[in-house]
């Protein structure tokens, strides 16, 4: 059956047509203009950073920060393994290795087991490069206890807030922790430009570099001159007018998400055996409302669930699978990991709901509703 309700897509309207328009009708369709500039200045504003050097994608983003963070070939970078993979592939594009770090309740980066980590690592003499920490679905990481730990290590912080934009812990906003970090925006996400992402950094040299790096790394005079090996990852004009436009509704996204929260958050207080993967609390940004069903209480699992949904036309999605269980890191001896099997745990009773600005409260209101009857007749929900 076709999707009718959509886990996450874009919204766009007027005002992404009206700068679009503005910028091919200013001629500047490369990578640079005006609309550039003012996006990377809003990017940056909104994640309380000094700089924001606007790219090609979130692993392009990823991958400079590592870089310009100083990790080498051959280094450990410590990493979540309840992440998409593009986390684990920017370390390697970066030349590095993986190693996968278990989590806590929140599905986020568990401190204590990321201590245990980099120390197995620095025991083996391998050098710890940095610490790559990620906001889960939006919800953003303890990056003062997780910096804690990388900094008693000499390491640097490098944030993965790809999926937490416009999100806040505490006053801090997403994107506003660690040495240098990273936002996506990716179709998907809770802010698009089809495609893109953005280094962050208070540092004027790392922003410096990075820009540099994403333009080939060519150097400032008049013929094509490279010094080091640089990297085509320049964000577009058009591109990032489209990301302008989507910056300037990212409330009335979160507004829209948060609604959608509001009514799972409902739906988990009345059917035994549902409760909000990671929790919940005012600083989330809700990009993609996960919930764990516990078999045992439901009398279903997320798998029966999102087929059952699957056949109204509603897509639902598994919670990421952990890096570690990726065929492609599947060896332990290439790609060390300490967990404790809370990443295999949520993995296994994990299921994302339909969370987008697209779906109308009622069409949430019908997800609520169908997962209730699939429970009802189970007899586990009232």
């Amino acid at each position: 059956m076709a999707i009718r309700i959509p886990l996450s897509v874009p919204v766009v309207g007027p005002a992404e047509r009206e700068l679009l328009l503005e910028a091919l009708d200013s001629g500047w369709i490369t990578p640079a203009g005006p609309q550039l500039d003012a996006f990377e200045a809003e990017v940056a504003r909104c994640t309380g950073r000094a700089r924001a050097v606007g790219v090609s994608s979130g692993t392009a983003a990823l991958h400079l920060a590592l870089v310009v963070a100083g990790v080498r070939e051959g280094d450990a970078v410590l990493c979540p393994t309840l992440s998409f993979i593009a986390s684990a592939n920017a370390i390697s594009h970066a030349r590095a290795v993986p190693v996968f770090v278990d989590c806590d309740a929140t599905g986020n980066m568990a401190p204590g087991l990321l201590e245990e980590a980099i120390a197995a690592a620095e025991r083996t003499g391998r050098r710890v490069g940095a610490v790559l920490a990620v906001d889960l679905y939006g919800k953003v990481a303890d990056h003062d206890a997780i910096g804690a730990v990388a900094r008693a290590y000499g390491a640097p912080l490098v944030v993965d807030a790809a999926e937490s934009l416009g999100a806040r812990r505490g006053e801090r906003p997403a994107g506003s922790h660690g040495d240098i970090a990273a936002v996506s925006f990716n179709g998907n996400k809770i802010v698009t430009a089809s495609s893109g992402g953005a280094v962050l950094t208070d540092d004027d040299e790392l922003a410096d570099r990075a820009r540099h790096l994403a333009t080939q790394a060519r150097e400032p005079v008049p013929h094509y001159e490279h010094r080091v090996i640089g990297y085509n990852y320049r964000l577009s004009n058009i591109l990032a007018a489209l990301g302008l436009a989507q910056l300037r509704r990212l409330p009335e996204f979160l507004t829209a998400r948060r609604a959608h929260r509001e009514a799972y958050r409902a739906l988990c207080a009345e059917a035994a055996g549902l409760e909000i993967l990671g929790g919940d609390d005012e600083g989330d940004n809700c990009w993609i409302t996960s919930v764990l069903v516990d078999p045992a209480a439901t009398g279903q699992d997320p798998v029966r669930l999102r087929e059952h949904l699957a056949r109204a036309g509603i897509e639902a999605r598994p919670v990421f699978a952990p890096l570690h269980s990726q065929p492609v890191y599947a060896d332990p001896v290439a790609y060390p990991r300490v967990l404790d099997g809370t990443a295999d745990r949520l993995f296994a009773t994990g299921l994302s709901l339909p969370s987008s600005p697209a779906s109308l409260p009622q069409d949430v209101a019908e997800v609520c509703e169908r997962l209730a009857g699939a429970l009802v007749r189970t007899g586990a929900a009232a």
